[in-house]
């Protein structure tokens, strides 16, 4: 009898002890769940804030650099702003070194005018003070390529004292410690940045919103997108507010919004501009490669700035750059070409005004007495998910998801973060059944699990480039016509589909420069004949680009690697031809 009363002793004991143990569970969890909660709102909190205090030195900037407008006015009631808003580059870089025009009168009617458009497009971050002080000691270079030209520069390009937040709240409150080797140069040159702009949230979108600074809307139409990721400078530039910008590009990010907002843009090949004090996203990332680039209304202006900063100044504080001097005798060569073009890379279509453009381009230059032969990307249905999006995504993009910690995610990201967040398992599913329809839906599941894995990628890749360039060289071509995204997208729609990017992103693989012209404007036939666009990619399409009558309409012109001044080339034939035409 003892032991049995031992033993219901002891089971009594078991069960007054898993009561305990439960109840101590339940409180343990409670509390680590007001911690939690505790935390997200201290976050939360301190995002809010941080968010406050970038719209505060935004506002503060715009507010004195009204004033400063203002002062000057009043002092020079004769400036005549529109005449001078409405020289070239090459017109108002002469008559300033002839002395017809003044420093000040050209950066104040900017400073006026960019102001006017960021009310209209919500386009600048802020407007540099430091600018009224370069303003009266340019003097000192007075024999720069850029002497006294105002220049508007994206907000991840590095300026001293200021910070590059790429559009998400952990980046702020970091400025930089010095100007970034671009900026240094500009300077040298006698260039004044006065303006930083906008772009999208963690960089990796081709729309223009993040939530520090809002959405910024295309100059033709504001129902529409400016582009992504330089579409801060794309709309201040499209808009009339900036002779010349500088922006960077890992997918198309001077392209497309060149495209979008009727302007031209410039992709050089990666390394023949300094990236030092350029800053990504995420750094470590080497399949693709970004580029800082010039961005303007006309080509001229383009290749000036590249003329500007291809110079010894550059060569010395960014010894890893090839000392390769602006080819003037190249850009401006008359020599007929051998030029390849495409309507469709074969993997997606392009809408049907980028199409009309190529044709109608490709008949201008033939007239011209170039010589072209049809030319189509190799392997399209392959690169795209296999080395474009795993190489930019190699981590499974667990350092972007990182960089978002503690802040908001912007609407026009918030397609792609829900995928990125996704539990593996789930995704694999998911890319398994859609697999027939979106083939790259498969790298967002994929992280490389192994150092030899990697390396197999990036070979796949440089084996990739070389099999182009042969593929290129067996067709002889000097340079190629192709389509460009477009025409400007309808809000939200950049994060719900990627088709088409794959005409400016293949050539960051590839590393070859590129860039984009306009040439002509969206018809109402165009739009009709949207009714017949082969959908099997992406229906999305079609409501992205609706109601796009009248906007810009552009082309792409690409040459092998380290051929800048020959891409140039083409695309200041193109312009020329395009102006002649309309006349």
């Amino acid at each position: 009898m003892q032991a049995l009363q031992n033993i219901q002793d002891f089971l009594k004991g078991v069960k007054m002890d898993s009561q305990r143990a439960a109840l101590l569970t339940g409180v343990v969890c409670a509390v680590g769940s007001v911690v939690v909660l505790v935390k997200k709102i201290s976050s939360h909190r301190k995002a809010e804030e941080k968010i406050r205090r970038a719209k505060n030195r935004r506002d503060e900037s715009l507010q004195r650099g009204e004033q400063a407008v203002l002062r000057y006015k009043e002092l020079h009631p004769t400036t005549d702003s529109s005449f001078i808003l409405g020289l070239s580059l090459s017109e108002v870089t002469k008559q300033l070194k002839e002395g017809s025009l003044t420093p000040e009168d050209v950066f104040y009617s900017y400073m006026e005018k960019t102001l006017a458009v960021n009310q209209k497009l919500n386009c600048c971050t802020e407007i540099l003070l430091e600018s009224l002080d370069q303003l009266t000691t340019v003097g000192s270079n007075k024999d720069g390529l850029l002497y006294g030209v105002p220049v508007s520069i994206k907000e991840n390009i590095a300026f001293k004292n200021h910070d590059c937040s790429c559009g998400v709240v952990i980046n702020l409150d970091q400025p930089a410690e010095k100007d970034s080797v671009l900026v240094q140069v500009l300077k040298k040159q006698g260039a004044i940045p006065f303006v930083r702009t906008n772009l999208p949230q963690a960089l990796l979108n081709y729309d223009c919103s993040n939530p520090i600074y809002g959405q910024t809307v295309n100059p033709h139409n504001p129902q529409k997108t400016s582009g992504g990721s330089s579409g801060g400078e794309g709309a201040l530039i499209g808009g009339g507010g900036s002779l010349l910008g500088i922006g960077t590009d890992i997918g198309g990010s001077i392209r497309i919004p060149a495209s979008f907002c009727g302007i031209c843009g410039f992709k050089p090949t990666a390394g023949r501009l300094s990236s030092q004090g350029v800053r990504p996203i995420y750094r470590g990332q080497k399949t693709v490669s970004s580029s800082p680039g010039p961005m303007a209304r006309d080509v001229d202006s383009l290749a000036l700035c590249m003329q500007a900063l291809l110079c010894d100044h550059m060569f010395s504080l960014d010894p890893t750059v090839p000392p390769l001097p602006f080819n003037m005798e190249i850009y401006r060569s008359s020599k007929p070409l051998r030029i390849g073009y495409l309507e469709s890379d074969g993997y997606t279509h392009p809408s049907p005004s980028m199409a009309r453009g190529v044709r109608e381009v490709k008949a201008l230059l033939e007239q011209a007495g170039h010589t072209f032969v049809p030319y189509c990307p190799l392997k399209m249905d392959e690169i795209v998910p296999e080395l474009w999006l795993r190489g930019l995504l190699a981590d499974g993009t667990t350092t972007l998801l990182q960089k978002l910690e503690g802040g908001p995610v912007d609407p026009c990201l918030e397609p792609q973060i829900f995928v990125y967040r996704l539990p593996k398992w789930l995704k694999k599913i998911i890319s398994f059944f859609l697999k027939p329809v979106v083939n790259y839906i498969q790298t967002f599941c994929f992280i490389f699990r192994s150092v030899p894995e990697l390396w197999k990628q990036h070979a796949a890749v440089e084996d990739y480039i070389q099999e182009t360039i042969a593929h290129w060289r067996s067709c002889n071509i000097d340079v190629l016509l192709c389509p460009v995204i477009g025409p400007a997208y309808n809000f939200l729609y950049c994060g719900k589909t990627s088709v088409n990017t794959n005409y400016t992103f293949v050539y960051n693989l590839l590393n070859f420069p590129a860039g984009v012209v306009t040439v002509s404007t969206v018809t109402a036939e165009d739009e009709e004949e949207f009714e017949h666009y082969p959908d099997k990619f992406d229906k999305v399409l079609k409501e992205a680009v609706t109601g796009g009558e009248g906007l810009p309409v552009a082309v792409q012109c690409v040459a092998l690697p380290w051929q800048d001044e020959l891409c140039l080339r083409l695309m200041k034939e193109v312009e020329q031809l395009v102006k002649e035409s309309k006349k």
